[in-house]
């Protein structure tokens, strides 16, 4: 009896020792990047558990110029200025230390290196050189060709692209406005943060990034929190997961993510209802610009078959706030009285919109955003991978 007590007391004691040595946690990320920082930083916001493997004793960040800033980039931005001090990568690495020691679900682990990578069953392990073990669900892996060989991932090269309207991929975008190519006029697809056959694994090829970071950061922990695969990310709550925490998706030069209308903006921006111009590298969005029908009764009648009803009737070229109230309220089956009211009274207070409320007047790009997205938003209706509608 005490000899069969003894091997208990000390498998007991084994495996409170094997669980003291292995770090459980929902989001890996490998790296101390510029990438490496907003991905963790935003999986952790995004509520869940994360940890940062930096493997060394602190961030590396790389200056940033040129950029569209927006999300955790024009945050931390923020906090360098705020220093009044030079850009050093001590400096830094110094405010994101104070940044990340105080944000919840977030661990670094600094000066510590892994020395065996490997996928065991549905998690990925992490062999560390103080002989613990890091146990993930998700990885991401910022432009670590090293860990993708120990791991025997072939990972390409995902490259930012140029927006286009040619084709409707745009839509799918989680990141944009890093400047390349003399141009900020760039997205990112969260399709491409994704390798074929290689679940629960994210990768970003553009380390230097922020931008792409906090992309790849909330992509990571939709999966985490759901408790599903990366192959069935649901975009568009990823996509309002970003918006949430102002990074840009849509590359607009010309509207700041503190102006009032900049979500919807966004988001009808993502549709292509209305789209930017490509003028001097930059996109321009012109919220001033009035609106017309034959730029917006195409795309809209790819969203709502009943538009096209409605603009089979409607033969004027101009939309007035009388006709988009009109057409919202017809294809989104809203009551044209009780519409009609409620904008009034937000025109000034909630939509901070300059102009009278006049039902005759031509209604501009920033007012039809903020109506349309308000009251028959095409960016709640599905997409696919490329960007096309799903009905």
């Amino acid at each position: 009896m005490k000899k069969q007590l003894f091997f208990f007391l000390l498998l007991v004691f084994v495996l409170n020792t094997l669980k003291a040595q292995t770090i459980q946690t929902d989001v890996l990320v490998v790296g101390n990047c510029n990438a490496a920082f907003a991905a963790g930083l935003q999986s952790a916001v995004s509520g869940v558990k994360t940890t940062v493997l930096l493997q060394a004793g602190g961030f590396d960040i790389n200056p940033i110029t040129g950029d569209l800033n927006s999300g955790l980039q024009a945050e931390f931005l923020k906090k360098m200025k705020g220093l009044d001090t030079d850009f050093t990568k001590q400096t830094a690495n110094d405010v994101l230390k104070k940044w990340t020691d105080s944000t919840k679900n977030l661990t670094i682990i600094r000066d510590l290196l892994w020395i065996k990578a490997e996928k065991v069953g549905n998690n990925w392990n992490f062999k560390l050189s103080d002989g613990k073990t890091i146990k993930t669900k998700i990885l991401i892996n910022p432009a670590d060709q090293k860990l993708n060989g120990a791991l025997k991932i072939t990972a390409p090269k995902n490259n930012w692209i140029n927006l286009d309207y040619g084709t409707t991929t745009y839509r799918t975008s989680v990141a944009s406005g890093k400047f390349t190519t003399k141009t900020t006029g760039i997205f990112f697809s969260m399709f491409d943060l994704f390798i074929p056959l290689q679940e629960n694994f994210i990768w970003i090829s553009d380390s230097q990034s922020m931008l792409i970071g906090q992309a790849a950061g909330a992509t990571a922990a939709y999966a985490a929190f759901f408790k599903t695969k990366t192959s069935l990310t649901n975009l568009k709550t990823v996509q309002g997961e970003l918006l949430n925490y102002k990074l840009n998706l849509i590359p607009f030069d010309d509207i700041n993510p503190s102006d009032t209308n900049w979500k919807a903006i966004q988001m009808v921006g993502l549709t292509g209802v209305l789209k930017g111009e490509i003028k001097d590298n930059k996109v321009i969005f012109s919220p001033d610009t009035q609106v017309s029908a034959d730029e917006i009764k195409q795309t809209i009648t790819d969203y709502f078959y009943k538009a096209q009803i409605w603009f089979d009737d409607y033969k004027n070229s101009m939309m007035t706030l009388s006709s988009t109230l009109d057409m919202i309220c017809y294809v989104g089956n809203k009551s044209p009285e009780n519409t009609r009211k409620e904008v009034e009274k937000k025109w000034k207070t909630g939509y901070n919109f300059k102009s009278d409320f006049d039902l005759n007047k031509v209604i501009n790009r920033r007012e039809f955003a903020a109506l349309l997205q308000d009251y028959m938003p095409p960016f709640n209706v599905n997409i696919d991978n490329k960007g096309k509608v799903v009905r």
